[in-house]
This record gives C-alpha cells, sequence and structure tokens, in this order.
C-alpha cells in the first residue's frame, strides 16, 4: 500500500516582490534620465559660456595697439614765424603681433599734459557725442579725405543737440601708411595684422590759436586753429592711453624737449 500523502497550500510571494523591484528598477531609471539631460544641457551651457569667454579673454590679450613714434609739430607763418608750442600730434600706431582686428572707430585717445585733459574719440565715430539712440555725433565736415579731415579737426566746431563742440578738444583723425588689403577707409577704419596708420591729435595752444598761424606742417588754417586747451611748451610731461574697444590700453609717455630751437617737427616719442 502507498503511504499516505499530505498536499499543503504554500504562500508564493517571489513574484510580488519582483514586481515591487520592477517599478523600483524603472523609477530608477527614470531619474537617471532626467538627470542626464539635466546634466547635458547644463555642460552644453557651461561649454558655450566658456568657448565665449575664452574668445573674450582671447581677445583681451591679443588686441595690442603699438605705438612707433610721435612726432610734434609747431603752427607757423614762415619758417621763422614759428608758434612756441607744440600744437599737432602725429602718432605712428601699428598692431602687435598676433593682434585681432582693431576698429579704430572704437578707439579712444586720453591725452594730458598735467594740466588739461582731453578725452578723443574718432572724428568719423556717430555715437560718441549723439543723444541715446541718434547717429549726429560724427565731427562736422568728416568725409573721405584724410587730408581734409585733418583740416577740418585743426579749423572747425562741430555742432550736436544745439551744443557746440571744438574739435581739436574732442576728435583725433587718421590717415593710413601702409595697408596691403586695402581694408581701411576712413569711413571704415579697420586695422589689420600688418597695418600701419598716423593718428592725429590736436594740441593746437590759446596762444598758437590767438597768433592765427596759417599753417599747421602742411595743412593750411587760414584765421588760426581752434584751442585744444593743452599747452604742450617745452619742459611739458605728456601721458597718452590708447583704448581700444577690446585689448589692453598703449600707454606712450614723453617730456617734450627743453628747447625746440628753429625745428618745425620735433621728434618727441620713444
Amino acid at each position: 500500500m502507498k503511504a499516505n500523502r499530505t498536499f499543503t497550500m504554500r504562500d508564493h510571494t517571489h513574484a510580488q516582490v519582483g514586481i515591487g523591484t520592477l517599478i523600483i528598477f524603472i523609477a530608477m531609471v527614470l531619474v537617471a534620465a532626467v538627470a542626464a539631460a539635466v546634466l547635458i544641457q547644463t555642460s552644453g551651457t557651461l561649454q558655450q559660456k566658456a568657448q565665449s569667454t575664452g574668445k573674450q579673454a582671447t581677445q583681451e590679450v591679443s588686441s595690442n595697439l603699438m605705438v612707433k613714434n610721435i612726432e610734434g609739430v609747431r603752427a607757423k607763418n614762415t619758417a621763422t614765424a614759428m608758434s612756441s608750442t607744440i600744437d599737432l600730434l602725429k602718432l605712428k600706431v601699428a598692431l602687435n603681433v598676433g593682434s585681432s582686428p582693431v576698429d579704430v572707430n572704437q578707439v579712444v585717445i586720453s591725452i594730458t599734459d598735467g594740466t588739461t585733459a582731453n578725452n578723443l574719440v574718432y572724428a568719423g565715430n556717430s555715437k560718441s557725442y549723439a543723444s541715446v539712440g541718434a547717429s549726429n555725433g560724427v565731427m562736422g565736415y568728416f568725409g573721405d579725405s584724410a587730408a581734409d579731415n585733418l583740416e577740418s579737426l585743426l579749423m572747425n566746431t562741430t555742432s550736436i543737440n544745439s551744443v557746440s563742440y571744438a574739435n581739436p578738444s574732442h576728435y583725433f583723425t587718421v590717415d593710413r601708411v601702409r595697408d596691403e588689403d586695402s581694408s581701411f577707409s576712413q569711413s571704415n577704419p579697420v586695422m589689420n595684422t600688418g597695418d600701419m596708420v598716423i593718428m592725429y591729435i590736436a594740441t593746437t595752444s590759446a596762444s598758437a590759436d590767438s597768433a592765427n598761424y596759417g599753417y599747421i606742417g602742411t595743412t593750411t588754417t587760414t584765421g588760426g586753429p581752434l584751442s585744444s586747451g593743452l599747452n604742450l611748451v617745452p619742459r611739458s610731461v605728456v601721458n597718452i592711453i590708447l583704448t581700444p574697444e577690446s585689448g589692453v590700453s598703449t600707454n606712450a609717455d614723453f617730456v617734450t624737449p627743453s628747447s625746440y630751437g628753429v625745428k618745425e617737427t620735433v621728434q618727441l616719442y620713444p
């Protein structure tokens, strides 16, 4: 005879545990997916900001103007009747090695003789002295001719919003010396690698203004040039700072000679 067998019902909970684990696993996958999406988005934003910051930092250290030399010119009527002050500065400026292009239209030149300080903008800059949103800040009589612009710098005033500005104390002009790619113009004065320009800064004194000198260099100033407020007599300490839109500023400091003698053009820097 076969032994009696007893059958019992057992509670199997393994399947229930498996479903719970699956739910937890799915939840963890969803959380991980959301976290990954956030990290990817954040890393993309950080990468863009890092690239932008790196580009700006590179531009800040690479956009360097370099002052090669500075000459001073005295106003005159004849070869023997000359002003006792330096009335025009000619800065020969180039770009440093590896420099990015520089828009001269955005360069600000600060010059002081220890008593008077002038902050000058490019004569074709239409924004600096204009009202917000307006474009009437360009120097009066400014055009495509560098020679005419220099004459206007020395002789004329500019009226903006019923305010009259003496050009010598508010503007500077530029003429190109070397521009192999023909990228530089009066209306679009952008310097590229290899370019060289002359920046003209009017330093006409009140005495030169009142004496009505007829010439400054080759520029005719019939009726006398306007005063810049500066007075570059012998032994004057002059500080010039060229500040581009981006990049480091360039300083040029010099002391005028103890006597100008009979020289019409005086070497000042370096």
